[in-house]
């Protein structure tokens, strides 16, 4: 029998044919997406002297928080789960990072202030901060 005559059979493309990509593609729509969920929260709320913006950033390492002047564009106070030596979960370490910035808040005689989520969902770490500095005295 030759190579001929025997009949090839083609195999279908595979549909996954680039699965890097994919996968870059996720990460690279995920951070499209909490972009656009900032910057529609960004668009409906300003923190003032009177009634700074609590910004929270997270990441893998910890939180960030600060409160911010939007019309001067200064930080007034800012807190980092650094601060605190606790080794407890990340949602506790997160409800101590609240009631921190929020006693940094009221030594600066500022007790209301907007609260900016930054794009993240109010879930987890997030709740749980906001939860802290509501506890800690500082009204949204």
């Amino acid at each position: 029998m030759k190579l001929s005559d025997e009949k090839l059979v083609r195999l279908p493309p595979r549909t996954n044919k680039n699965y890097r990509n994919n996968n870059m593609n996720k990460s690279q729509e995920k951070n499209r997406k909490t972009a656009a969920r900032h910057k529609r929260v960004r668009a409906k709320i300003k923190g003032t002297k009177d009634c700074p913006r609590l910004s929270v950033f997270r990441s893998n390492y910890g939180l960030f928080v600060q409160l911010i002047d939007d019309d001067k564009g200064e930080t007034i106070v800012s807190a980092a789960t650094k601060e605190i030596t606790s080794e407890a979960a990340k949602k506790e370490v997160s409800f101590e990072l609240g009631k921190l910035i929020a006693k940094k808040a009221l030594e600066k005689k500022i007790s209301v202030v907007v609260f900016d989520r930054g794009g993240y969902k109010y879930h987890g770490r997030v709740k749980s901060l906001a939860e802290g500095a509501r506890e800690g005295g500082l009204e949204f």
